[in-house]
């Protein structure tokens, strides 16, 4: 190894980064080092030339409260199945692992367009349901609960301007809780940019918040940022269930997707925690078009503050009435 190489990594990342790649990879050469951006997580990612072949590694960020300890359990389950790249070497205590790294193919690029993506994307989420059931961290009203708590702490919305969210909350939870079926495998966070296409099949990354959990809580988060037309839902729906959905499965699934909407919204508002505006009394929201819109203007820009804020906005909107939200900023179908 070129120790002059490891300089790619910032200092705080150096040394885990050698352990982890000298313990994956021996003494084979290391080449080009690069850092990879987007996406929703808060974790550092690189890409790192072995050889003649790319790995990713990836270290946590800081641990917040809600913190998932059984991310790695889950992710080594699911690599296993092939759900997930192969995993080359994992430290739990380091919260760092190498793992194959996917060559992306845009996934509007998927053969046979949008309808045979919604239903691989169904099949994806049959898979992971069937593997061995993945440790039980939290009850899912219980961490939107949680979230949502933290958002009001925060002071972006004068008091009591949430108070009708909190109520539906607390009806929804009940509801949810009522109906509860049997937890399966759940990856929890599969949003655009968490699954991947490598011109042959699809993957799924980033598994810090999987656990075990309800079966509708991946296909109601999938359905909000990927499969958005009636048609195409039926045709995920149908191969992910394997049948049609009956009149209970969709009325669950109305309650479970009004949940991780509000996740959804608590997501992007802590994001922006830091923001200068507070006190705010405004939950009005464009429409969907406007959105678009702002955004091809520039008068909203991806990856800052505003954007996020607007979209927690739209996300708590549909909430309470139900209509499509403004999804995750990669949305294809």
């Amino acid at each position: 190894m070129i120790a002059d190489r490891f300089d790619a990594f910032p200092a705080a990342h150096r040394d885990i980064a050698r352990e982890a790649l000298i313990a994956a990879f021996g003494a084979a050469p290391i080449g080009a080092i690069a850092t990879m951006t987007g996406g929703m997580t808060t974790a550092s990612v690189y890409r790192v030339e072995v050889g003649a072949r790319n790995y990713l590694l990836r270290v946590e960020g800081e641990p917040s409260p809600l913190r998932n300890p059984h991310q790695y359990r889950s992710m080594a389950i699911a690599a296993e199945a092939r759900i997930a790249p192969a995993i080359h070497y994992v430290d739990e205590a380091a919260r760092v692992v190498v793992m194959d790294f996917v060559e992306q193919v845009p996934l509007k690029a998927y053969s046979g367009g949008p309808t045979a993506l919604a239903r691989a994307l169904g099949d994806l989420f049959s898979r992971v349901q069937a593997t061995p059931v993945f440790p039980y961290y939290v009850n899912y009203p219980d961490i939107v609960t949680r979230l949502f708590a933290h958002v009001r702490r925060t002071g972006l919305f004068a008091d009591g301007v949430l108070d009708p969210h909190v109520a539906r909350l607390e009806l929804l939870s009940k509801a949810y809780e009522a109906g509860a079926t049997k937890p399966v495998s759940s990856h929890n966070d599969p949003t655009p940019g968490n699954i991947l296409f490598d011109g042959e099949r699809l993957w799924l990354i980033d598994w810090e918040s999987a656990c075990r959990n309800d079966p509708l809580i991946d296909v109601a988060i999938v359905l909000d940022g990927l499969v958005r037309t009636p048609v195409l839902e039926e045709v995920f729906l149908n191969a992910w269930l394997g049948r049609a959905p009956d009149d209970d499965i969709r009325v669950r699934l109305e309650v479970t997707r009004a949940l991780t909407r509000l996740y959804y919204a608590g997501f992007f508002f802590s994001s922006c925690a830091a923001a200068p505006w507070k006190g705010d009394t405004d939950l009005s929201v464009p429409s969907l078009a406007d959105f678009q819109q702002a955004i091809q203007a520039g008068r909203l820009k991806p990856g800052t503050p505003e954007i996020r804020y607007m979209r927690g906005k739209m996300f708590l909107a549909s909430f309470l009435s139900g209509a499509s939200t403004p999804g995750f900023g990669g949305a294809v179908l």
